[in-house]
């Protein structure tokens, strides 16, 4: 049996978990050493996320190859080969229709068997059921820092930095145009003219330039109701 190899590795997937290109790169080719299988190419796509498997050249190309010459797609893990069950189990079934099978050194799946076929797809919903919860905990960590005042992100119009680097304390001239922006909106101006009043002014943004625009008025309104 022939094999395709598809590695893959993120700017900060590499950091974090050190499974670098060659790492996986050395499994597979391990991996047909013992199963008596020929390494017939090895697909890369370099400093990708896994988020989406439709703008991935190299998967795509692995996917491509392997449909046409049969045998069996061979990835390091499931993280590398999709990030979503939508797109995991895809490729699955788009495998399944060529012919083709699925082999994940990591979680030891083999689609070549039932139970192969039933574990992958239970893997590939556990594994985004995880990163729905590290999102969810990130999202908190996030809200609860700006609760209590600590910077999230970008300082907003309106606000400045304390000199510990973190708390975020008022900017007097920026409310004081707050207050203005949301006098002349309650007086019936539009976002546009408002913008051209401030630049009338002579207020800066938050990023010194001395034009404004309706989009950036609207944010900050939004942002302080």
């Amino acid at each position: 049996m022939q094999a395709t190899g598809y590695i893959r590795v993120s700017t900060s997937g590499q950091a974090t978990d050190g499974v670098s290109l060659e790492a996986q790169r050395g499994r597979i080719q391990a991996w047909c050493v013992a199963n008596g299988c020929e390494l017939a190419a090895v697909h890369v796509d370099a400093g990708i996320s896994g988020k989406r498997a439709d703008n991935r050249a190299g998967l795509q190309a692995a996917l491509a190859d392997v449909c046409k010459r049969g045998g069996a797609l061979v990835v390091y893990s499931l993280s590398r080969l999709a990030r979503s069950t939508k797109d995991a189990i895809a490729i699955a079934e788009r495998l399944e229709k060529a012919g083709a099978d699925l082999a994940s050194l990591t979680e030891r799946i083999d689609t070549t068997t039932a139970a192969g076929k039933m574990v992958f797809r239970m893997l590939a919903v556990l594994a985004e059921f995880e990163r729905d919860l590290v999102s969810e905990r990130t999202v908190a960590a996030l809200a609860h820092k700006a609760s209590i005042g600590e910077r999230v992100g970008e300082i907003p119009f309106g606000w400045t930095l304390a000199t510990d680097g973190v708390t975020m304390i008022r900017h007097e001239a920026e409310q004081a145009a707050i207050r203005d922006m949301r006098e002349l909106r309650v007086n019936g101006r539009s976002y546009r003219a408002i913008a051209a009043e401030l630049t009338r002014r002579g207020i800066l943004t938050k990023k010194g330039k001395t034009t404004w625009t309706h989009q950036s008025v609207a944010s900050i309104l939004g942002r302080a109701a």
